[in-house]
């Protein structure tokens, strides 16, 4: 069912605001006056807006703030947008199907968020993390954070406090934003002996200073400790250094002194640079070792890695416990871009949001503009997902939005799966 609303008159105002609220879509602005304008660019702005049921409990709606494209040089300072919003509205009471984070056919890879919706199976998705994109033409797809998928830590959450997490359970349909934290060991079966690791499924760098040398064990200056998994890549990332390849059980299948191997699955890895070459060794002196990886929550609450869970990576809360997060200014990051947004409301909606931008057509919104809209969007807690030019949203395996140029392969993606859910 589809249906289109114009910012109505007074008449018809209440009717309107309370179909918006079953959406979860009040805007700040909605008072008894009938004011629905989102509290972008000038107030005059034309205001349209339609409403579109995909399934049971999910819905598409458009918004369009403005009516003239932008003059070309004037994108990022024009008060007169235009602005064009996609918003994907899930509501777990009513809806038969959840919520998941998904990835290509590994980790390193990227792909179009359209082919990762179909890959999926799913109805819907908006893309989600921050990756390595351009930085890395090896490991493309690399998570920069939090990677977690059918409760298996992939990629850890980073110390950086600009971090935001996005969690969902698919099983119960509990989102939680915020920031976490992780920590992670390899700790010897026999003699307890203890090794940190650094990173899961991140390349460790050889130290500067050993970079020459021919055995990263004569080296003197700490270097990386890093975990693989299968699903990282074909093989491991190769280079100086040393890796021990574990079996299911923790137990060492191979030692290598240089980086570089594929993994069967039920196997892992373990890399190590530098002078950590050689704590490596002392702590896999036995042959066996449990790993452990723990995440926990901004108050410190551990969080259970069960099945159903799944997390992705984001800079920039904009909205918590329904208050507007005051955000930073200037640089390129801050000013006008595309956006995606990922958000809760009071009564457990999730809702994705796409801000097209970089175009005469929709010149797109800042981190304080895109708090503003969060909050107007009725969200009670909400984040930036990765946006510029990955974002992007997909209905059936085809886009909704219109992205800044071509669709870009982004590393991962946040999906509705409308078909019930199943370990």
């Amino acid at each position: 069912m589809t249906s289109s609303v114009r910012r109505p008159r007074a008449a018809v105002a209440g009717a309107v605001l309370l179909a918006l609220a079953g959406l979860g879509l009040v805007p700040a602005g909605a008072n008894a006056a009938g004011s629905l304008t989102l509290p972008l660019g000038d107030q005059d702005l034309t205001e349209t807006r339609s409403a579109q049921t995909l399934t049971d409990g999910v819905t598409l709606t458009s918004i369009v703030r403005g009516t003239e494209p932008a003059p070309a040089d004037q994108i990022n300072t024009t008060t007169r947008g235009p602005y064009s919003i996609k918003v994907l509205t899930i509501d777990p009471a009513t809806a038969k199907g959840y919520v998941k984070a998904t990835y290509g056919p590994d980790l390193a890879k990227t792909e179009p968020t359209t082919a990762l919706v179909t890959g999926a199976g799913a109805l819907a998705g908006v893309n989600a993390s921050f990756f390595t994109f351009t930085a890395s033409q090896l490991y493309p797809g690399e998570q920069v954070g939090l990677g977690l998928f059918g409760g298996k830590l992939l990629s850890e959450p980073l110390a950086d406090p600009a971090e935001t997490n996005f969690l969902i359970d698919a099983k119960t349909s509990k989102a939680l934003i915020g920031h976490l934290s992780w920590t992670g060991t390899v700790t010897n079966k026999k003699t307890a002996a203890t090794l940190p690791l650094e990173f899961v499924n991140h390349p460790p760098v050889v130290p500067a200073a050993c970079a020459t040398l021919t055995a990263q064990t004569d080296c003197a200056v700490p270097g990386d400790v890093s975990l693989f998994t299968p699903e990282f890549a074909a093989a491991t990332p190769a280079g100086a250094g040393v890796e021990v390849v574990l079996d299911r059980k923790g137990c060492v299948v191979r030692t290598a002194t240089t980086r570089g191997t594929a993994l069967a699955a039920g196997q892992t890895s373990i890399q190590a640079t530098g002078q950590d070459t050689i704590s490596l060794f002392q702590a896999l002196a036995g042959g066996c070792v449990t790993t452990a990886l723990a995440v926990k929550e901004e108050n410190g609450k551990k969080v259970a890695l069960k099945n159903s869970l799944y997390g992705v990576t984001g800079r920039g809360l904009l909205v918590r416990d329904g208050k507007v997060v005051e955000q930073p200014t200037g640089g390129s990051f801050n000013d006008r871009n595309p956006r995606t947004l990922a958000g809760t409301t009071k009564d457990g909606k999730i809702v994705f949001v796409t801000v097209d931008g970089r175009q005469t057509t929709s010149v797109g919104t800042t981190m304080a503009e895109s708090a503003a809209l969060a909050k107007a969007l009725g969200l009670r807690d909400a984040m930036n997902l990765d946006g510029g030019g990955s974002t992007s949203m997909a209905v059936n395996g085809t886009l909704v939005n219109h992205p800044a140029g071509a669709e870009r392969p982004v590393g991962d993606a946040l999906v509705y799966v409308d078909s019930k859910y199943a370990n």
